[in-house]
């Protein structure tokens, strides 16, 4: 990790608490957690700060996740000209897969496979199995 980008992070967000830990995430409301070093620590820094900058805090249906991911990715890369970091596309359609995979995988129907959909209260429906059984 590039010592000058911490630097500059911590004096231009001051109200957010840099912190080591196990692997990169955001910690609501004010903690960025830096995971080990990897080669692209600093893209990974950029993206958990984008979400302290958003707002991110919780999410009701599990499709917020995903939007709240993509959305922290954009910011992500609108800092990383500003912090002159670069920018690798595969990393983030990577990263934005593993909530892909994950909300296709929770939204699947176990008894007959198709897609169901989620309500408020964060329960999944199938169309299929639950009107015509």
């Amino acid at each position: 990790m590039n010592d000058d980008l911490l630097l500059r992070i911590q004096k231009d967000y001051p109200e957010y608490k840099l912190k080591s830990g196990k692997k990169y995430a955001f910690r609501p409301p004010k903690t960025i957690i830096l995971g080990p070093p990897e080669p692209f620590s600093e893209l990974l820094l950029l993206h958990e700060l984008s979400h302290a900058i958003l707002g991110h805090k919780t999410f009701g249906l599990d499709v917020e996740r995903l939007r709240m991911e993509s959305e922290a990715w954009d910011k992500a890369r609108e800092l990383a000209d500003k912090y002159n970091v670069g920018i690798n596309e595969d990393l983030i359609q990577d990263e934005l897969d593993t909530y892909r995979d994950w909300l296709h995988t929770r939204s699947k129907c176990k008894k007959c496979g198709l897609t169901c959909y989620q309500t408020s209260d964060g329960v999944y429906h199938c169309p299929r199995c639950e009107n015509f059984t």
